[in-house]
């Protein structure tokens, strides 16, 4: 089992969940978080003053799928987070050891 992270534009969110619904990826934890990368924020003014932006806001999907689907997963999540400006995100994919579903007990595949 994997454990896909994708950081993307927030305006892009519903987008992506929506494509992830479509092939069958259901459960999935989103945050708000910030963010600072090639974008390098932005000046905004405040009551007369200049001040930078750093950490831009983004949201952070995770869900955990087989192994099997990994790439399907992944392409659908750059086709539909894809704007083609900077600032589009990443994937992060790392290996699960092992799931246990709380409520049940049931473990690894049966607890996705």
């Amino acid at each position: 089992m994997k454990k896909v992270e994708a950081v993307i534009k927030p305006f892009k969110l519903e987008d992506v969940k929506d494509a992830l619904a479509e092939i069958g990826i259901t459960g999935m934890t989103v945050s708000e978080v910030k963010g600072y990368g090639r974008q390098k924020g932005h000046s905004e003014l405040y009551r007369g003053a200049e001040y930078v932006v750093d950490f831009l806001p983004k949201i952070k999907m995770e869900m955990v799928v087989e192994d099997k689907d990994v790439e399907k997963v992944t392409s659908v999540i750059v086709e539909a987070a894809r704007t083609g400006k900077i600032g589009d995100g990443k994937i992060f994919i790392s290996n699960v050891e092992q799931i246990i579903r709380i409520r049940t007990g049931e473990t690894d595949s049966e607890a996705i």
